[in-house]
């Protein structure tokens, strides 16, 4: 039983791969490099390839094409054992950078962008910041300062709210031009620390209201809600006219 097990494991293709594996990717499609475009999407195998020429890119991985092709042919749950890949590959960023999800001295805070062979420019969804919370913001503005802590928290609240819990935009945009006016100031880089303090919490209470949950605090929900609203963004209603209209095939 167990030697079987072991088996079925083994059989689970790979769906995950750190930057550091675009060698792998290229032996698993044959070494044909618009295959590697095609299993990682042009900007997964543009970064990878930089990370290869000892370009400083941060840390990361592509969840891959197949993984998104097969959460939309199951009916939206992801394939066998690609979250748990998807959690060793964190871990791998976290031993790169030297910091960890929801660590309070040395937060992780990684992007969740969408990727495709062929480029689609703001067609797809990307999530940012992904890792900060309510306590790594509290510890964080005691070495940054509140301004940048709480532009990066608002980004976060606002992103993911719109993207993936589908809050309407419109009502975070609201919350910003109110408290530009309130300020008395025309542009956001006016607005101070107090101000996106504000806005912050604003936000949180925009988002309760409209999913009827707070915003999540662990750092991997965030990181696994992103997942899902990129791979459900491929068939949104921008992405699909833009195929359309581009000549683009629907299943890659």
């Amino acid at each position: 039983m167990s030697q079987e097990m072991d088996s079925q494991k083994e059989s689970h293709p790979k769906y995950v791969y750190l930057f550091t594996e675009i060698e792998q990717a290229e032996k698993n499609v044959g070494g044909d490099w618009d295959k590697v475009r095609g299993l990682l999407g042009g900007k997964g195998a543009n970064l990878a390839d930089m990370t290869r020429l000892g370009v400083p890119v941060p840390p990361g991985f592509t969840t891959t094409t197949e993984a998104c092709n097969a959460y939309l042919a199951a009916g939206e749950k992801f394939p066998a054992d690609m979250w748990e890949q998807e959690l060793a590959a964190v871990k791998e960023v976290e031993e790169a950078t030297g910091k960890t999800f929801g660590n309070l001295d040395k937060p992780l805070l990684v992007s969740c962008r969408s990727g495709a062979k062929f480029s689609m420019p703001g067609m797809m969804d990307t999530v940012l910041n992904i890792g900060m919370n309510d306590a790594v913001a509290a510890k964080m503005v005691t070495r940054t300062g509140t301004r940048f802590v709480f532009d990066l928290y608002r980004r976060l609240v606002q992103m993911f709210g719109s993207v993936v819990m589908g809050v309407p935009d419109e009502a975070f945009e609201v919350v910003i031009s109110a408290r530009r006016k309130k300020a008395g100031v025309t542009s956001d880089s006016e607005l101070t620390g107090e101000d996106w303090q504000v806005v912050t919490n604003r936000f949180k209470d925009i988002y309760r209201t409209f999913t009827h949950d707070d915003f999540p605090q662990d750092p991997y929900d965030q990181l696994k809600l992103a997942t899902e609203a990129v791979f459900k963004s491929w068939n949104g209603k921008r992405a699909f006219a833009y195929r359309n209209a581009a000549g683009i095939s629907h299943d890659l």
